[in-house]
């Protein structure tokens, strides 16, 4: 039994929100502010119903209509009145091998071939608490409005600050099982069982427990946040049977030695241990990781643990360990002690569906940890909840990332991307789902899903991106951004005019180093909805020639733009590919915008009466003089006598004189001077640039 699916309304920015989950591992991954944490706050809101529901939680747009619904001089019917809030909707699917017990309580359809439930959770205003709400805010406002106002307190409470304090006083929360209808695979609203009427627990459906990115782990010398975690651990254990003999031990112990207590302790936490030790969460050959006893006061555990480093036959406190280390061992601790809670105690069954939720797991680790928790999470919960007396759960769960380095090592399938569509809205999309975007050609996705889990998984967290061909490029763009961004302050400064956009290098941008396969990367960037710049060389082809040995036919082969007759860049043909050779030579701007306006596609224009074939043919063609003046210094050049015998071709300068495309862009950077101001950038890149720029 599983959730395979989730929709939730008018809560923050999940305004029509529907995600759809996997049965072991989702994996949730999106730039700040998509709503990765609502998802969280709203099923902890609705299942473990701990915190309320607050004005602020509302969607914007449902803000405004109940505003306005309060406000109006009408008054709706209850005909013409539609219940109005925050919904939750929890999609279950069964099988025949599941125990149907509990949820026998919530079947809406006895049909065999129907196997799927719905749980509805609202938090809504119903008719009668909406005439109710009308009438207090008119005397509310009436009070207000007799109030004299002086000082800081200019004019009366508006409806908001109403709703703020007064809100839980007409919403109300209703839990609810709604008829699926198999044929249409629709939920059928209009069918429900009332759970909280009927008096029916979901408790032992499902649990729901959660990991907070605001975790309390601190290298603080008096915050022994492990320590305290190992006694909490003891005290879950102390009620399941699989550690009973390991506890009683303890007990029977207490007033001996604290060696002989720690010596029981290796016992209790073995497990646990043995995981952080799978986990990477220690350094195998530098330090190791104990609990030992510290049983000053002869109290019962609570304070008489203490995790400690052993390192070099010493045993260092917990605190000077880095962040990143504790973070990951606390993190393991409290996946045990939830694992232990989803197990509950020996007289009482676990809940059929057990739900944890892992938010943002990579805080204070570096990417090898990172790599490693991802690695082996999987197998550490797979194993999900296994009880000596053979009744076992298996255990769901999602975790929340912002680390390109555990969605690299992540499947595919596995990963839900959330994307903000509109101004106050979110969708999740799968990435599997991109397959079907692929269907003409499965190679290219089998590309673009490998490439990018091994090579260039941040572009998943990135706002914009540049998509470059190779090292010549990864080595100077960043550096040309900043030129680019140090050039327009002076210009905006001369003008006296403020920039409306951010900087180039205070933006989101991921350079992403496609080789020749930018093309393949249309859909995807479609798919993930964010701009996205190629830079290519226009490679030229013509007849400069040469024949073919065996028919006589002239070859055509790369050479001058001038000479041209067409191009072998993959990427200009598939985007660009309907336009004839000499319009493509001076296409506009505006026209390699590809349909969509998210792509646009940038490559050597006529630039000082003279139009380069390559980045390095059109760098020296503008840039003559700052090579010559340390031509010796270039250690990517040879031939260099070319450049002082009058050789003013750049093309063929960049043909004869390049040993080595990125030594010679290395050596540009070299020699630069602080603001970058002794070279020229080539047009086509700034252009390109400046129009990624713009929001």
């Amino acid at each position: 039994m599983n959730i395979y699916k989730i929709e939730v309304e008018n809560f923050r920015l999940l305004k029509n929100f529907s995600m759809d989950l996997e049965k072991e591992l989702s994996l949730i991954i999106g730039k700040n502010n998509v709503g990765k944490t609502s998802l969280l706050s709203v099923l902890d809101k609705f299942l473990n119903e701990k915190s309320k529901f607050s004005y602020d939680d509302f969607n914007i747009e449902i803000k405004k209509t109940l505003e306005n619904m309060i406000k109006s001089s009408k008054t709706l019917t209850e005909k013409e009145f539609v219940a109005i809030g925050i919904k939750l909707k929890i999609f279950i699917k069964y099988d025949e091998n599941d125990d149907l017990s509990n949820v026998s309580k919530v079947l809406m359809d006895l049909d065999p071939n129907n196997n799927k439930i719905v749980l509805g959770f609202e938090y809504t205003l119903d008719h009668t608490n909406y005439l109710k709400i009308k009438k207090d805010y008119t005397a509310f406002l009436a009070i207000e409005n007799t109030k004299v106002y002086t000082g800081t307190k200019k004019k009366p409470r508006e409806l908001n600050e109403f709703l703020k304090q007064e809100l839980d006083h007409y919403f109300h929360i209703d839990k609810l099982s709604f008829e699926y209808d198999v044929v249409s695979q629709k939920v059928n609203i209009d069918k429900s069982i009332d759970l909280v009427k009927e008096g029916i627990s979901l408790k032992d459906i499902i649990n729901f427990k959660y990991i907070s990115a605001r975790r309390d782990v601190t290298n603080k010398e008096k915050e022994n946040t492990l320590s305290k975690q190992t006694s909490n651990l003891y005290k879950k254990a102390e009620d399941n049977t699989e550690k009973k003999d390991a506890t009683d031990g303890f007990k029977d112990q207490l007033s001996e030695t604290d060696n002989e207590l720690s010596a029981i302790y290796k016992d209790i936490f073995k497990g646990v241990l043995e995981k952080v030790q799978r986990f990477g969460g220690i350094k195998g050959q530098s330090t190791d990781i104990s609990i030992i006893s510290t049983l000053q006061h002869r109290e019962l555990l609570d304070g008489n643990t203490t995790v400690v480093y052993s390192h070099d036959d010493h045993q260092l406190p917990e605190s000077y360990n880095g962040l990143g280390h504790m973070n990951l061992i606390s993190m393991i601790f409290e996946i045990e002690i939830l694992v232990q809670e989803f197990k509950r105690d020996k007289d009482t069954k676990p809940a059929d569906i057990n739900l944890l939720f892992i938010e943002e797991p990579e805080a204070h680790t570096h990417p090898q940890m990172q790599y490693i928790f991802i690695k082996n999470i999987k197998n550490l919960l797979k194993e999900g909840i296994q009880r000596d007396d053979g009744i076992n759960r298996s255990l769901q769960y999602l975790i929340t990332t912002h680390s390109s380095h555990i969605v690299a090592d992540s499947d595919f399938e596995d990963i839900k991307y959330l994307k903000v569509v509109e101004k106050n809205s979110v969708v999740s999309k799968n990435l599997s789902d991109l397959i079907k975007e692929y269907d003409t050609d499965k190679t290219q996705y089998q590309f673009l899903k490998q490439y990018l889990t091994i090579s260039r998984a941040e572009i998943f967290f990135a706002d914009k991106a540049v998509l470059i061909e190779g090292d010549t490029e990864r080595i100077l763009i960043p550096t040309i951004m900043r030129k680019v961004d140090l050039e327009e302050a002076k210009c905006l400064e001369v003008e006296h005019k403020v920039d409306e956009f951010l900087p180039l290098l205070s933006q989101n941008i991921s350079i992403i180093e496609v080789g020749a396969y930018s093309q393949i990367f249309e859909k995807f960037i479609n798919f993930l909805g964010i701009k996205s710049l190629i830079l290519t060389d226009i490679d030229s082809k013509g007849d400069i020639g040469n024949k073919d040995k065996n028919t006589g036919k002239p070859i055509i082969e790369a050479c001058e733009v001038i000479k041209g007759i067409t191009t072998s860049n993959s990427a200009i043909k598939h985007f660009l590919g309907h336009i004839q050779w000499d319009d493509l030579k001076v296409l506009s701007a505006e026209r390699r915008i590809v349909p969509g306006g998210k792509i646009c596609l940038c490559y050597q224009q006529e630039e000082n009466g003279y139009h380069a074939r390559s980045f390095e043919d059109a760098f020296i063609h503008i840039n003559k003089n700052f090579i010559c003046a340390k031509i010796e210094d270039f250690q990517g050049l040879k031939n260099r006598k070319h450049f002082n015998d009058g050789v003013s071709d750049a093309y063929i300068l960049a043909e004869n004189c390049i040993a080595k495309k990125t030594h010679f862009a290395l050596d540009i950077l070299y020699h630069s001077n602080d603001d970058f101001s002794n070279w020229q950038i080539p047009a086509y890149i700034k252009e390109g640039l400046l129009w990624l720029k713009a929001d």
